[in-house]
């Protein structure tokens, strides 16, 4: 379907990309992963004629057609929302446009040439075209109403939505994605999961979302060593297979049938999970043939997070009475109580991402509530991840100098500790005398999550943690919270990071809330719970 020949790309002394060869085949979802830096992007702008390589070719099968997923969300702004959509197809829309003009200026001369592009439009099922974007742009969570807006007067977050339904629009042979699931509620990502997983054709994407990732891969693309490998089944197992794989490297005196045997009974309680799992329907079914050879090891690099407490905290967590906020008059939550207990690790979640921010704000005595009190347990100490770090980054501090700002002791204090804590969270050498100021926006979170294991806190509070994290990073930190000790607050657009740490969930919204002691799959899957959250945001 599409191959890669002898592709290099180098950038001045630096080699991204060196001789690659591979293919991705008719009916194959692939996951492109690799560390921050090692090129995904730069390979779906190769792969979609956006980027030239120094040397190599890319082979697109002759008629084949390819579709992208754009990433300039102001292209289209002259047009209307459904015009957006059918522009995905270029030969449809050009044949449509052309016949429209010929319309428009009809004369007898035209008669054949308009036959000749309604022959053509007709075997492109060019007349259900309108009501396929219209279905396309529904499920997306685009109503009606906006079918005929111009795309200059929506908003961004709908606007990725149109460009989604745009790259998805008329079957393209090829679908390339970066980041699709950026800017989509769980249920849009549900349903987009479903509509890839049955997918025909095939998909090539790039996504920090483990759970998208692990519901529509049938191969996971790894970026390693300037090379691409192609590797059967899913994200989790790539992770958990190249764990393995590492650890056994490690273990020089194991002999090689015990090796063996692990692997194979590795992959045979992955296939059974995966079997039985919900997403084994259709293309779901991803692991019908593990290969036992195509298990490495990684050369990734994951940070050593690790959340000890200072000391343990009581029953009483927190107490939350009649809490509601608002901002200019719009009501962003209402009324909420909570009572918090030990062990609690609760999923706060809104359809308005202000209100959880506004939540957090008014915990942590930075913003007023409209109504209502919160008493937190004399046992506790709390420490808190902002959406927004900004504010601790305007200075011009080394990154040891910035952590020793909240060291508990004199040890702590010393460089050669500070700087192998900053070692374990992948700041080592002369990248921990970087100063504050100029950290990328993964950086930064690496920095606080620090700053959070230095202060020892039992309550966790995290306001959209995995922003900006690469795939390693929100992994190591998925599975630390998982082991956490204390309690946990937390507020997430990563389906798997709700699952995995979450055993409460609540949700705030203008007429109330919700407050379940579930997995965050029970909640969104309880048709009880579904109809109360239709009432509430009525």
């Amino acid at each position: 379907m599409l191959s890669v020949s002898n592709l290099s790309v180098q950038f001045g002394k630096r080699i991204l990309f060196d001789d690659v060869n591979t293919t991705f085949t008719q009916g194959n979802c692939y996951g492109i992963i690799g560390a921050n830096g090692a090129g995904k992007s730069t390979f779906l702008k190769i792969l979609s004629g956006d980027f030239d390589p120094t040397s190599g070719h890319i082979y697109l099968e002759p008629g084949k057609r390819m579709s992208v997923l754009n990433q300039n969300h102001n292209m289209f702004d002259a047009n209307t929302v459904l015009e957006t959509v059918l522009i995905g197809n270029k030969i449809l829309y050009a044949i449509k446009t052309e016949m429209d003009a010929l319309y428009a200026d009809y004369s007898d001369d035209k008669v054949d040439r308009i036959g000749e592009l309604q022959v053509q439009f007709e075997e492109m099922n060019g007349w259900n075209a309108d009501a396929s974007a219209a279905s396309l742009l529904s499920n997306l969570g685009i109503p009606e109403e906006f079918h005929y807006t111009l795309m200059a007067d929506l908003d961004g977050k709908l606007k990725v939505r149109v460009l989604l339904a745009q790259a998805l629009f008329g079957n393209p042979d090829v679908l390339i994605m970066d980041e699709p699931t950026n800017d989509l509620d769980f249920e849009t990502i549900t349903w987009l999961e479903n509509f890839l997983a049955n997918y025909e054709n095939t998909v090539i994407v790039v996504s920090h979302d483990r759970h998208f990732l692990d519901s529509v891969c049938t191969h996971i693309s790894d970026i390693d060593f300037s090379k691409i490998n192609h590797y059967s089944g899913n994200y989790t197992f790539w992770y958990e297979s190249s764990q393995l794989a590492a650890k056994q490297r490690a273990q020089q005196n194991k002999k090689a049938e015990e090796k063996k045997a692990e692997l194979e009974e590795f992959i045979r309680r992955f296939s059974a999970n995966v079997a039985k799992s919900k997403q084994a329907t259709s293309r779901k079914k991803m692991i019908d043939k593990l290969n036992l050879d195509e298990i490495r090891p990684s050369s990734r690099r994951y940070p050593a997070i690790i959340f000890d407490t200072e000391r343990e905290a009581g029953d009483q967590i927190l107490h939350v009475e009649n809490l509601s906020a608002s901002i200019d008059g719009e009501i962003l939550f209402k009324n909420v109580d909570l009572n918090m207990a030990k062990g609690d690790k609760i999923v706060v979640f809104s359809k308005d991402s202000r209100a959880t921010t506004a939540f957090y704000e008014i915990l942590n005595k930075n913003m007023s509530a409209d109504s209502g009190t919160f008493d937190w347990g004399i046992t506790t100490n709390q420490s808190y991840l902002p959406n927004d770090n900004h504010s601790f980054f305007e200075n011009d501090l080394s990154l040891v100098d910035w952590l020793r700002q909240w060291v508990k002791t004199e040890e702590e204090r010393d460089e050669v500790y500070v700087r192998g804590f900053l070692g374990k969270m992948i700041f080592s050498g002369e990248e921990a005398l970087k100063t504050a100021r100029v950290l990328s926006g993964g950086e930064k979170v690496r920095c606080m999550l620090s700053r959070m294991m230095m202060l020892r806190a039992n309550v966790l509070m995290l306001d959209e943690p995995t922003n900006h994290l690469d795939l390693e990073s929100i992994t190591a930190f998925n599975n630390s919270l998982k082991n956490f000790k204390g309690s946990i607050l937390f507020t997430t657009h990563d389906h798997e990071f709700a699952q995995t740490v979450g055993n409460r969930v609540l949700e705030i919204t203008p007429k109330g809330f919700i407050d379940r002691y579930m997995t965050f799959d029970e909640y969104l899957d309880n048709d009880g719970v579904q109809e109360l959250r239709k009432k509430m945001y009525s």
